[in-house]
């Protein structure tokens, strides 16, 4: 009997050392890949090496030097480990076959739960020789029926599982047969408890489970192998569908559908029937974003790309171009079909969006061409359909169809394109300055600098003249900061020469306003031209703000801490004035001289205007009028409180040589501003 327990002992030892070891191997697995299933795995296992070790001595017990207390602590851990690894290997193996760590909120409290169970099976009764059998009951039966429940449910999940691999399957029939070991133990432990066999079938057991343990490590490790080459297959095919569609909506991306166009094209050939190229774009989506959220906007693209794949017209091909633009092909022998087309189109679109309790509608514009009329390959017809739909856009219709009219606009774009980088680089662009008087100190609060071009050919042209083309070549980012440049040229040339600080105000558009370098932009030009960043403002449009309302809050913060003002421009034309003052951080508002044309003889307009100064001085923040053009405009806006006033009763917008003629007039003399 001794050297029995002498064996069992070296038996159980030696397994603690070999789950040890396989713990280290799992630790260096989890250290390199950090795989949070290899973690959970890695602790189950050390769980049974401490099962073992804790057997060990329990085996190895000697009442002459063990007390019962010592003997008691290490069946407290024997237990309590056994349970936790059982724990442990099923969070690991839901880990697994998720994907994803378990909630600290479930792992926790099993483990928790695993060591109190163990730690009262192994107490109860344990000083009670004359309890043997409920003793035997609570540490070997209930953990029978536990480990049976446990591996019986592990198997099930894994036969359900609809995408097994081979070390899945392996695991399915290793805890199918541990499941079934258990059940019968638990209910062979109730029947023949007090056989004189039930010893042996203990002993056969006890062999049984130290091998079943040593197969269920290699299990494990050949299931790494089996998810890690999973994984990699999914993620293969993952990326190869991502090569061809849109991750977002799902719809083909930019060089498929460009793919599926030129073989359509082809197939159109063969059957004489044309094609039909659509471009279509949803109209104000940033302000979707910017209203709903990014989910939002997420749920619509998708869904548009759904209803378009979904259409009754059966199309040859949908794509995804960017943001919100999609392309839409399909084939007809009917050009009076395709005429419809755009209708059917717009209907779907304008069906109502439902999401998250929410009615959304929206709109979209729409250009398209055919094939072969317009154009005989896929770069050809999708330029062509976007001239179109650039046209619809600009022109705020519903649809245009492509004519070659709108190829000589193209062609006129890329000549206006190239006189205007060549203006930037001969610097031909010049600045004027229209003065903003402080009607509180009668004096000049500062100037608004205003764009010209002075073309080499067609002498000084206004900003009406190019601005369109500017926006419509998506050169405003260049442009504005080639405008903010020359204006901290100039102010710091004025301070050189004059010893004179005036602040200049510059427009900015809604591109460069959300350039993430905008600030570092500014930081930068600052630096350079050792410029006192009060005397830099910057004017933005309400829509600025609206097209991203995030992200101008955290610009204009910025900037304000950088010491740089900010101002809204044509305040009361945008599409939210008054329910966003409230929320922009802004120094200034510049109210449109729309307001102000009628205001002294039109009382419906003085009242609005009061309303806003009212307002925006009621926010902290000063008032600026635009376009002041009488002396009854002058006085009402003065009666009424405005800080500052802009506008050719004042003074037109002046060139920098009759502004300094004035600065240096202004240096010597103080008084109120006049005309020159």
């Amino acid at each position: 009997m001794l050297e029995n327990l002498d064996s069992i002992a070296f038996l159980f030892t030696t397994q603690a050392i070999v789950f040890a070891i396989l713990s280290f191997v799992f630790f260096m697995y989890f250290r390199a890949f950090s795989r949070d299933y290899v973690k959970y795995w890695l602790f189950s296992l050390s769980a049974l090496s401490c099962y073992y070790a804790s057997g060990a001595m329990l085996q190895g017990n000697d009442s002459d030097f063990f007390t019962r207390a010592i003997a008691l602590f290490y069946a407290q851990v024997q237990q309590s480990a056994f349970y936790l690894f059982l724990v442990l290997l099923l969070l690991g193996l839901y880990s697994a076959k998720k994907q994803k760590q378990v909630n600290v909120t479930v792992s926790i409290p099993a483990c928790s739960a695993a060591i109190i169970l163990g730690v009262t099976a192994a107490t109860l009764y344990a000083f009670n020789e004359n309890n043997s059998n409920h003793y035997f009951y609570l540490n070997v039966g209930l953990q029978s029926f536990v480990f049976s429940c446990a591996f019986l449910t592990a198997s099930f999940t894994l036969y359900r599982d609809k995408t097994p691999h081979f070390s899945s399957q392996i695991l399915l029939g290793y805890c199918l047969i541990l499941g079934l070991r258990y059940s019968l133990h638990f209910f062979i432990s109730i029947l023949a408890y007090s056989e004189p066999w039930f010893n042996q079938l203990q002993m056969f057991l006890l062999y049984f489970d130290v091998g079943a343990h040593s197969v269920l490590g290699f299990i494990l490790l050949i299931w790494m192998q089996g998810v890690e080459r999973h994984v990699a297959v999914h993620a293969i095919s993952k990326a190869q569908y991502l090569g061809k569609h849109d991750s977002l909506t799902g719809a083909l991306n930019r060089e498929q559908v460009m793919a599926k166009l030129s073989e359509a094209m082809i197939f159109a050939d063969e059957k004489k029937y044309q094609l039909a190229i659509f471009l279509i774009d949803i109209k104000q989506f940033k302000f979707i974003n910017d209203s709903y959220g990014l989910k939002t906007g997420d749920h619509i693209l998708g869904e548009i790309a759904q209803r378009l794949n979904n259409s009754i017209l059966s199309p040859k091909a949908v794509g995804r171009l960017s943001g919100d633009s999609f392309m839409f092909v399909i084939e007809s022998s009917q050009p009076a079909f395709i005429e419809r087309v755009p209708e059917h189109l717009h209907q779907l679109i304008k069906q109502v969006f439902h999401f998250n309790n929410q009615d959304i509608h929206i709109q979209a514009s729409v250009g398209y061409c055919t094939y072969p009329a317009d154009g005989d390959n896929a770069e050809d017809l999708l330029h062509n359909a976007n001239l179109a739909l650039h046209h619809a856009e600009t022109n705020n219709i519903a649809t245009t169809v492509f004519e070659s009219g709108l190829q000589a606009e193209g062609r006129r774009l890329l000549l206006v394109e190239k006189a205007l980088k060549a203006a930037l680089a001969n610097d031909e662009f010049v600045l004027y300055y229209q003065p903003q008087l402080n009607l509180f100190t009668n004096r000049l609060e500062g100037v608004e600098a205003l764009v010209r071009w002075q073309h080499p050919e067609k002498g000084l042209l206004p900003p009406a003249d190019f601005l369109a083309d500017i926006d419509a070549l998506n050169m405003n980012s260049e442009f504005d900061n080639y405008i903010l440049t020359k204006a901290c040229q100039a102010n710091a040339r004025w301070h050189q020469k004059y010893k004179r600080r005036v602040t200049i105000a510059v427009n900015i558009t809604a591109i460069e306003f959300q350039d993430p370098q905008l600030v570092a932009n500014i930081q930068s030009l600052i630096l350079t031209y050792n410029l006192q960043p009060r005397y830099l403002e910057l004017e933005i449009t309400e829509n600025v703000v609206m097209t991203d309302i995030n992200t101008a809050m955290n610009t204009i913060v910025s900037l304000q801490n950088m010491g740089i003002k900010v101002s809204i421009d044509d305040f009361g034309t945008g599409y939210s004035s008054l329910a966003y003052l409230r929320k922009l951080p802004i120094d200034k508002i510049k109210i449109d001289r729309s307001f102000i044309n009628e205001v002294a003889s039109n009382d419906s307009d003085m009242t609005i205007v009061k309303s806003m100064i009212d307002l925006s001085h009621g926010l902290g923040k000063r008032v600026l009028a635009e376009g002041v053009e009488t002396v009854e405009q002058l006085n009402v806006l003065r009666n009424l409180g405005c800080d500052a006033v802009q506008g050719y009763f004042i003074n037109k917008p002046l060139p920098e040589e009759k502004l300094a003629h004035y600065l240096v007039r202004k240096s010597d003399k103080k008084g109120s501003l006049k005309k020159e």
